[in-house]
């Protein structure tokens, strides 16, 4: 399938019925050439974040890849449009979704808007994770951004113009930066307001992305944190907005979802990548 939250787009398999357990999906259903195959916009079929459904211990696991190849524990804008068509499919309201990043809660919030609770953020520096102890809040990079990890690394440089930025440069130079051991996101974030930010993002293992949810959650904690905006923003993305709420039980993002079209990938093409 494929599918994306304001543009940021993913293509789902669902695997559910290959009986292949998720602590296997990685080893066994997808490999880097795969994914690399399945994610090139010209020769395949594109897309930001590769997700695979599975049968876990919820209502599904997911797992998810960049389009690298490398896995990603956190895609918190494909988990919305996942917890959307398992919604729809089951009837259900409320999911339970369990991930490399921990379980999740999704939610229908109405009007075609879908809810999922990220989790609590770390913010400490050895599981964002960082090369070596600092102030997670203030990090000794120019421009003192502020490092959060919502299951993935992330970067957040409070700016006065975002789209002054040059992202597709600034954004490599960032997620490969020594401090950050696994690389990173990078987000640059514009104050427009004391719940409303503009954000822009550059993502690990994929580049300049229309939106991202884990961004997004990032950008939020870390705006509350420096005492920037309160725990309820509204995140304006190049794709669209979502709304974020760091409740005492984790960070919410909610936002609308899109299924593109189904489909089937052809024998030739996949075996074109063996």
């Amino acid at each position: 399938m494929k599918m994306h939250g304001l543009g940021n787009d993913f293509v789902v398999l669902d695997a559910r019925a290959s009986g292949v357990p998720d602590a296997r999906v990685s080893s066994e259903l997808v490999t880097p050439a795969l994914a690399q195959g399945i994610g090139h916009r010209h020769f395949g079929v594109g897309f930001d974040q590769l997700a695979v459904i599975s049968d876990g211990a919820g209502d599904a696991h997911l797992t998810f890849y960049n389009s690298d190849g490398s896995l990603s524990a956190a895609c918190g804008n494909a988990t919305r449009c996942i917890a959307r068509f398992l919604m729809q499919e089951t009837g259900k309201t409320q999911l339970h979704l369990t991930t490399d990043r921990g379980d999740l809660a999704a939610q229908d919030m109405g009007d075609g808007l879908t809810a999922v609770n990220m989790g609590q953020p770390q913010l400490d520096w050895d599981e964002i994770p960082l090369a070596h102890e600092m102030d997670t809040l203030i990090l000794p990079i120019e421009g003192a951004p502020t490092a959060t990890g919502m299951g993935n690394p992330h970067c957040t440089f409070f700016v006065d113009d975002v789209i002054a930025i040059d992202l597709p440069h600034f954004g490599p130079s960032i997620e490969n930066h020594p401090l950050y051991p696994e690389r990173t996101n990078v987000q640059v974030a514009q104050l427009i307001g004391p719940d409303h930010i503009r954000m822009r993002v550059w993502e690990r293992g994929v580049g300049v992305t229309l939106a991202s949810g884990s961004s997004s959650c990032a950008t939020a904690v870390a705006a509350a944190r420096r005492g920037l905006t309160g725990r309820v923003v509204r995140i304006d993305l190049d794709g669209g907005t979502l709304h974020i709420d760091w409740r005492d039980d984790g960070v919410w993002m909610t936002g609308p979802t899109a299924h593109v079209f189904s489909g089937t990938l052809s024998r030739e093409f996949l075996d074109s990548l063996t």
